[in-house]
């Protein structure tokens, strides 16, 4: 069902693995805290204004009198730590749910200031690779929140609360097939190994990877005119930012490319990384996921192929080739011969904008002609396993579709979810149909 393949020429990015870590000690010692980051470069690198980033992981603690494992309240206290921009909170065993309310509140370096408390997203589990491969049983998978995304911040609080069970119960969607592994406990308990998670997504861009048999990549590839269209009902590429472009530190992730067969389905979602961000920011919000999404969840890549910001500007995500069937990690059970697209921010409230709706329809318009695929039309996929349907049973799915339509969660936010059909006919319109 799936290939995995070496190293790739022009669309292609560079491979290489790094890891490094530390024993993780309190926050009251944050230089002490475990940090991954990617080992010493040469003295010609570290003369340019690239900073590589990192991640403080930090155990959290209970908050209560009952310090059992898994008492009812975790957390950390105020503190100073390392600079960092998104923070999320990791867990030992991924097929256990949280089920509780997770908050963090944080200290911008700017002003000082600290903000009021933020909710990060607990039911994250579904933006993940399928069930039974290789990257989902991986020993270093962990369960995790979704990422919140800070700004530039220097102090952090967390508090870790659970449910109680008739909550934990209620929390649960009322679907079909539900495993085992995420029914409600018979008594409102945390998972073990509860740590947070401070990303630093570095600045600028890496130096790129020593490999003098390939042509670098570029940073974009450009926007393409609609008569150089590849084929019959082929919209005409769009401007992509490629992983070179928003700074992919690439020794983080997993040597080689693991593709599907083909693109019959986009799945689009949004990151719940909230709103706060600018347009420029955009490539610090990439690397701060795409780090989260490695070293901290475990994932072998970035689970999306594909982020849109809310300016409308496409980014490659998941290496391997942009016009390639990358397989991703971001529809649990969907994952094969689809594609995922993020538009960066929440859209649970917010309307996503007309520029953000725009790339989306370009973007699909484009790699699902590749595939032969109308964006208006509909197609099956076959199940990988998940809480909406069981594993091996064939779905008819819209090709542009929504997370929350190959399973029972919230993303891609209401507001987005309402705007794809939009997306469809302007799709539809690109492919000269």
């Amino acid at each position: 069902m799936y290939k995995i393949r070496g190293m790739r020429g022009f669309l292609a990015s560079s491979t290489g693995v790094t890891c490094a870590a530390a024993l993780a000690l309190p926050l009251t010692s944050p230089a002490a805290a475990t940090t991954s980051a990617p080992p010493a470069t040469s003295p010609t690198a570290r003369a340019t204004a690239y900073a590589p980033g990192g991640t403080q992981s930090l155990p959290l603690a209970p908050r209560a009198r009952d310090r059992a494992p898994g008492t009812p309240e975790q957390g950390l206290r105020r503190g100073d730590v390392r600079h960092f921009s998104l923070v999320g909170v990791v867990w030992d065993d991924p097929a256990t749910p949280l089920h509780g309310r997770v908050e963090v509140r944080t200290r911008a370096t700017a002003t000082g200031a600290w903000s009021g408390w933020r909710e990060l997203q607990t039911h994250n589990a579904d933006h993940a690779a399928d069930p039974g491969t290789p990257e989902s049983t991986s020993v270093r998978v962990r369960g995790a929140t979704a990422p919140l995304w800070v700004g530039e911040s220097d102090g952090v609080e967390v508090r870790v609360r659970a449910a109680a069970a008739h909550e934990a119960a209620r929390a649960l969607p009322a679907t079909r097939a539900l495993p085992a592994a995420r029914t409600a406990p018979a008594a409102a308990r945390l998972p073990t190994g509860l740590r947070l998670e401070l990303v630093d997504p570095g600045e600028d861009v890496p130096p790129p990877a020593n490999h003098a048999a390939d042509e670098p990549e570029p940073a974009v590839l450009p926007a393409l005119p609609a008569r150089q269209r590849t084929g019959p009902h082929v919209g005409p590429r769009p401007r992509i930012t490629t992983r070179r472009g928003w700074g992919a530190d690439e020794r983080l992730r997993e040597k080689g490319f693991v593709y599907t067969k083909k693109v019959k389905t986009a799945f689009v979602h949004h990151s719940d990384t909230g709103n706060n961000y600018r347009c420029s920011q955009a490539p610090s919000v990439i690397r701060g996921i795409y780090r989260y999404h490695v070293t901290s969840t475990g994932w072998r890549d970035l689970g999306y192929n594909f982020l849109v910001d809310k300016c409308g500007r496409i980014y490659e995500g998941r290496a391997g080739g942009v016009s390639e069937p990358v397989l991703g990690a971001h529809t649990l059970g969907f994952n094969s011969n689809s594609m995922g697209i993020a538009v960066l921010g929440t859209y649970s409230s917010k309307k996503p904008s007309s520029a953000a709706l725009r790339a989306i329809a370009r973007l699909t318009a484009w790699k699902v002609g590749l595939y032969g695929m109308n964006p208006r039309g509909k197609t099956y996929l076959k199940s990988g396993g998940g809480n909406l349907y069981r594993k091996g049973k064939k779905v008819r799915l819209n090709v542009i579709s929504g997370h929350r339509d190959g399973f029972a969660t919230n993303c891609p936010g209401k507001k987005l979810y309402d705007k794809l059909g939009t997306a469809r006919a302007k799709a539809a319109k690109y492919q000269g149909r």
